[in-house]
């Protein structure tokens, strides 16, 4: 998505000054259904029976209602729940992550998807964008279920005030 551009480049489109204002760190908020069905596409798949993992590589795209996790390898650990069936326990991405959720999308080398807390820990030169307000840091954790964040590591905000917001409109 965002890494046809250099990452001074994203943060130059949004230099404006920083202000605190309307500012927060999620994905959908409440609307994520971590309970929803989760769809892996991807260029090959390993499975191990023995230690319940399935390795898909090349372009994997994994969706889980509106949320879009892709990246160049997604380890898939399989558990069994309480009525003893097996299903998806966590998701481990590599390799040029990205996580889109409707109009925001955070880039990193790697994420963490535990999908019954609905947690993802995204680590590695995380870049954050939520409409037209940026925010960079080490390690972004967001709660899916709740819709709230932290981003940790020499973290940067850039927001887009209203005022440069109805420049760009009224251009």
């Amino acid at each position: 998505m965002f890494r046809s551009l250099p990452r001074a480049a994203v943060f130059l489109l949004f230099a404006t000054p920083v202000f605190a204002q309307g500012a927060s760190i999620g994905f959908g908020g409440a609307d994520h259904d971590s309970s929803l069905p989760v769809e892996i596409t991807a260029d090959q798949l390993d499975v191990s029976q023995s230690d319940g993992r399935a390795v898909f590589t090349g372009n994997v795209v994994v969706g889980q209602g509106e949320m879009r996790l892709t990246g160049e390898v997604v380890d898939v650990e399989y558990g069994e729940n309480d009525t003893g069936e097996t299903e998806i326990k966590r998701l481990h991405a590599t390799g040029g992550v990205t996580l889109v959720n409707g109009s925001e999308a955070a880039e990193g080398q790697e994420a963490v998807y535990t999908i019954e807390s609905g947690v993802v820990v995204l680590t590695g030169d995380v870049l954050l964008t939520q409409g037209e307000n940026a925010m960079a840091g080490e390690k972004l954790t967001v709660n899916l279920e709740t819709g709230t964040g932290v981003m940790e590591g020499r973290v940067r905000v850039v927001f887009k005030t209203q005022d440069a917001q109805q420049a760009d409109e009224a251009q």
